[in-house]
């Protein structure tokens, strides 16, 4: 008897042994990299965007020169300022985050609204309203998702974390402009 009993327990202690594993296996294959949205972007364009031009302090936020359009009429005096232009709409990524599993905190911007309908094309935004004030983020600072299940959204203000595969992929939309894509597994509500 205790030859039977000393045996089961040795199965039992494989088969847990084997099933903790495949737990853990599981669980690695979906983990994901929690990243900050300057970590999409290269870091010249992030010190470029966090030296502005002077004159850029002077225009008051919501006004006809708070646009890009406005932006691109104005001749640039000197390098700095040339590369402020071109940081704001920088498609230049991060090739290391191309294929990877991320989680990244961000708001919605409806590409689509049908009244009553969830939202299955949409923005991914690192704060409220942008893309619904001029200017819009640079490029590297929006990810576009399509996502067939779609997205019940209460109110602009809701913040989510989205967790998925991230490519590299530019979508231009009347809204603005993508440089990456998400390939959205989970959208979960903001929770510090």
């Amino acid at each position: 008897m205790s030859k039977y009993v000393t045996n089961m327990v040795a199965w039992c202690v494989i088969a847990l042994s084997s099933l903790v594993f495949t737990c853990e296996s599981a669980a690695q294959s979906t983990s994901y990299e929690e990243i900050e949205w300057i970590q999409l972007m290269p870091k010249d364009d992030l010190d470029a965007l966090l030296n502005p031009p002077e004159y850029l302090t002077e225009i008051e936020d919501g006004s006809e020169q708070d646009t890009l359009n406005s932006l691109d009429a104005k001749p640039f005096d000197n390098e700095q300022d040339k590369r402020y232009q071109q940081a704001l709409s920088s498609v230049r990524v991060i090739e290391s985050y191309n294929n990877k599993k991320l989680r990244i905190p961000g708001f919605i911007v409806s590409l689509e609204s049908e009244e009553g309908k969830r939202i299955s094309e949409f923005f991914i935004v690192p704060y409220f309203g942008a893309c619904l004030h001029m200017p819009p983020p640079p490029p590297n600072q929006i990810i576009y998702v399509k996502f067939d299940q779609g997205v019940d959204l209460k109110s602009l203000y809701d913040a989510f974390w989205f967790e998925g595969t991230l490519t590299i992929n530019t979508v231009e939309n009347e809204l603005g402009t993508s440089a990456y894509q998400l390939k959205l597994d989970n959208i979960l509500p903001y929770e510090d």
